[in-house]
């Protein structure tokens, strides 16, 4: 399979875990390009495993390690294009869902690094509440845990290559420096300042989240890029329907994960 001779990076985590925050840092970095999100791989990667999708494709011939290696050239082509067009050396792709397609995504790119996003899944689901609604909350209660689960098992094959990294949200906002640079040794990256202003390199990114982006800020009454004020968010603004629902549902999790 042909891929680009820097390895990929994959960011995932649950949704509302810091993913887009990193994101953007990761793209600041002068070597390394990070652009909008996709979902292209996690929809070809049900055309292969779905039975009804696959006896379709099958009718052509070709085994499914062709139409992954077809597949993975194409992507690789286009966020290689996209780097070097922006003058970066490697390319790098934030999508939170393929936190739970992390197989697919190795069989795609067997030299990938893959950084896990971490987040107390309780801010996890105040965020979903804030951003998108009640309804999200609810179901977030069960996909924070899932996610979680999914990532860090697949991330345990992985880690024994030296190629899955985990990031704690709440370090990586109340320490940036620390994080990163941890972050970027893992990658194979040198140390660069710019990633910690983040706010003042170009990005692709949409309007809506620079400018909600901003306003947590300004409202909580922080000057950097990079703000802490959301860690504890859920202590403070889960009703006792969802502090129950997270205690039984991600309570094993949290414990699991050092959370109190």
């Amino acid at each position: 399979m042909t891929i680009g001779t820097r390895p990929p990076i994959f960011i995932v985590g649950c949704q509302r875990s810091g993913t887009t925050l990193l994101r953007l840092i990761l793209d600041a970095h002068p070597n390394v390009s990070c652009g909008p999100e996709t979902l292209f791989l996690v929809e070809f990667a049900e055309r292969l495993t779905g039975a009804r999708h696959w006896q379709h494709l099958a009718q052509f011939g070709f085994p499914k390690e062709y139409w992954q290696e077809r597949v993975a050239e194409l992507f690789d082509a286009v966020q290689g294009d996209y780097a070097r067009r922006r003058g970066k050396a490697r390319w790098a792709d934030k999508t939170p869902r393929y936190a739970v397609h992390l197989d697919q995504i190795d069989a795609l790119f067997p030299t990938c690094q893959v950084v896990h996003v971490i987040r107390d899944g309780r801010d996890v689901v105040a965020s979903h509440r804030h951003r998108w609604g009640y309804l999200s909350a609810l179901k977030a209660v069960k996909k924070w845990p899932w996610y979680v689960h999914a990532a860090r098992a697949a991330g345990a094959r992985l880690a024994a290559q030296g190629r899955y990294h985990e990031v704690r949200y709440e370090e990586l906002v109340s320490d940036p420096e620390a994080a990163l640079r941890e972050l970027l040794d893992f990658l194979g990256e040198p140390w660069d300042e710019a990633v910690l202003e983040y706010d003042r390199q170009p990005h692709d990114v949409q309007p809506r989240y620079a400018a909600f982006s901003s306003s947590r800020r300004v409202a909580a009454g922080e000057r950097s890029a990079i703000y802490r004020s959301r860690v504890g968010a859920g202590h403070r603004e889960l009703d006792p329907l969802l502090r129950l629902l997270v205690r039984l549902f991600g309570g094993a999790t949290l414990r699991e994960l050092g959370y109190r």
